[in-house]
């Protein structure tokens, strides 16, 4: 028997990682997709000759882009992954409990993931259960269409499952800064959008103390509060390049409003 369930998988240049994200859905739900942001490898031909639904679509606006792919599935209820997850076999059996329902309580759940660089489980400075909405009803569910760490708008309350994604977030230290390199960029550029309708808010919230003191508070939070230290080494690595995001956004900002605007 397979789930009324559509999984919906964004990638780029996947092909690597691509087949063992297939692999986990695979054969007990009721379709899969795969919308391809423009890959230049071979991610598209795997997932046609593995059997998934292949769309190919830009992604410009992040949030935009997953409500654009969730909106292609045929089923109303949408799992929603990356090409770097996999459902593991107890996910997969409490989803059939799940279903075995008449009518699902909520209308989105959150999953756990285990994250991982390399090989390596990382289980201290919040990252797990670091719980995501993965589960969702396309009818009741959207993303803010942002370019950059959308939220979610639920109709009505969430519910939690309780079985983890795995999730290989880092191939190592350098994708790690490749991802924060990409991710900076794009909230400085989100910030250049709000300078030009709230100069007032954008220059509250992106300026250089502002910047500096959640540098320091996240390395705090994620090292010392969150226990970071106890993945050792690669503990310590991961809240050191964490901490940079605010400073590096903030940087990135102050050099574009500079290239638009003139010295300010």
């Amino acid at each position: 028997m397979k789930l009324p369930l559509s999984v919906v998988i964004i990638a780029k240049n996947e092909e690597k990682r691509i087949k063992a994200c297939l692999a986990s859905v695979l054969g007990w739900v009721d379709e899969v997709i795969v919308v391809d942001d423009e890959s230049t490898d071979q991610t598209r031909k795997i997932a046609q000759d593995l059997g998934a639904k292949v769309l190919v679509r830009r992604m410009e606006i992040e949030g935009a882009h997953r409500n654009w792919a969730n909106s292609q599935a045929r089923n109303k209820w949408v799992l929603s992954l990356d090409a770097d997850e996999r459902v593991t076999p107890e996910l997969k059996k409490e989803l059939f409990s799940l279903f075995s329902q008449q009518k699902l309580p909520y209308g989105a759940y959150t999953i756990p993931r285990k994250n991982f660089i390399g090989n390596y489980w990382i289980r201290w400075g919040g990252m797990y259960p670091a719980a995501q909405l993965k589960l969702l009803n396309k009818l009741e569910f959207k993303w803010e269409e942002a370019q950059v760490h959308p939220r979610a708008f639920l109709d009505g309350p969430c519910g939690h499952l309780k079985q983890p994604l795995l999730h290989y977030t880092y191939r190592d230290f350098g994708d790690f800064l490749a991802k924060l390199n990409k991710q900076t960029t794009l909230e400085a550029q989100k910030w250049i959008g709000v300078f030009k309708t709230n100069p007032k808010k954008a220059n509250y919230k992106m300026n250089f103390i502002h910047a500096l003191w959640r540098m320091f508070d996240r390395f705090i939070r994620t090292y010392f509060a969150k226990k970071g230290y106890r993945d050792g080494f690669i503990g310590f690595m991961l809240a050191y390049f964490s901490s940079l995001y605010q400073i590096v956004s903030f940087a990135k900002y102050w050099e574009l409003k500079r290239k638009l605007y003139g010295k300010q």
